[in-house]
């Protein structure tokens, strides 16, 4: 049986041998979120990258810009870091740069695994059915908050092993802690995430919807893998195929 564990933060990453697992890469606030959507609405693929001068390089490919520091859209970028910014048919076909305070890092640190996937709880279904197809022991990389534990990435750790626990053993007790805090907090996650650092962050901003439908459960069937430098939609490919 194949086990599923959770890293609570990139900057634990040395404690956790990649190689020949997969990688669930998550930041529901928002940068896997955003992805997700942008991948709904039809962009062809996403370069996630750590440094704003890089990001920016790529519009001279052609390439949409999407940067986001401390939770505001960087200045000189095409586009932030809110899903609704990503909903119209300007990025159906399109490839997009994207840099993030943290999502993007979690997905670049995760490098050496067999297989990195982008979770949300958008495409949790998407998530956990790739996850039981693969049968690779699954580790959950929570993006965090420059480099420390959050709440909202914890919760989705703890909504995928529920999805997993049947057919997945759990490594350690830091997916039993996930999978508690998700019973405790299912019901109404808004509420319960109400008082976490980052929704206290992004509401002082006035990014309540972004809040609100980064938190809803299976909206899209989606699966951002990465492929050749880049992600790519698995279900696109798939369907090329």
């Amino acid at each position: 049986m194949p086990s599923i564990d959770v890293c609570y933060s990139p900057e634990l990453l040395h404690l956790y041998e990649l190689e020949g697992k997969a990688v669930v890469a998550v930041d529901v606030l928002r940068a896997t979120s955003t992805m997700v959507t942008a991948f709904a609405h039809g962009a062809t693929d996403i370069i996630p990258v750590m440094q704003l001068e890089e990001c920016r390089a790529y519009a001279q490919q052609g390439c949409l810009t999407a940067a986001e520091r401390n939770g505001i859209k960087a200045e000189g970028f095409d586009l932030g870091n809110s899903p609704f910014a990503y909903m119209h048919a300007g990025i159906k076909g399109k490839t997009i740069a994207i840099t993030t305070t943290n999502g993007t890092r979690a997905i670049r640190l995760s490098e050496a695994a067999k297989e990195i996937v982008v979770g949300s709880f958008l495409n949790l279904q998407a998530v956990a059915d790739h996850l039981e197809e693969l049968q690779l022991d699954v580790i959950v990389v929570c993006a965090g908050w420059k480099g420390k534990f959050n709440l909202e990435d914890t919760l989705y750790a703890g909504a995928l092993a529920e999805r997993l626990q049947a057919k997945f053993a759990f490594e350690n007790d830091a997916t039993l802690a996930s999978l508690y805090l998700y019973h405790a907090a299912k019901e109404d996650m808004v509420t319960f995430l109400r008082q976490s650092s980052h929704v206290q962050r992004l509401e002082n901003l006035e990014i309540h919807k972004d809040i609100e439908f980064c938190l809803q459960h299976d909206v899209y069937d989606v699966l951002p893998v990465w492929k050749q430098n880049r992600l790519v939609d698995l279900r696109v490919e798939e369907f090329k195929s």
